[in-house]
């Protein structure tokens, strides 16, 4: 990998759907805690993805690397599958 391609964000997430061609909808994450009160609150982010082979399903574990667009809402690509349902 080139110096630049590191530097991108990579997640793991859950499949939500997987209905569209060559797109899933994955759902990141990650657990913060309270500036005021310090109480441990999960929060989470959806993400369109391109997914050039259509392998990833519904329930799957999945890893997502940043992107530069392409298309409105996908700035995302499926890295690999972690773990299948």
């Amino acid at each position: 990998m080139s110096k630049s391609r590191s530097k991108r964000k990579i997640r793991e997430g859950i499949v939500l759907t997987d209905k569209m061609d060559k797109t899933i909808v994955v759902r990141v994450d990650r657990i913060t805690e309270h500036k005021k009160y310090g109480r441990v609150i999960r929060r989470a982010a959806k993400f369109k993805v391109h997914d050039e082979q259509n392998q990833a399903k519904a329930g799957d574990k999945v890893r997502i690397m940043e992107t530069r667009p392409l298309s409105r809402e996908k700035r995302w690509r499926l890295v690999e599958v972690v773990s299948s349902r």
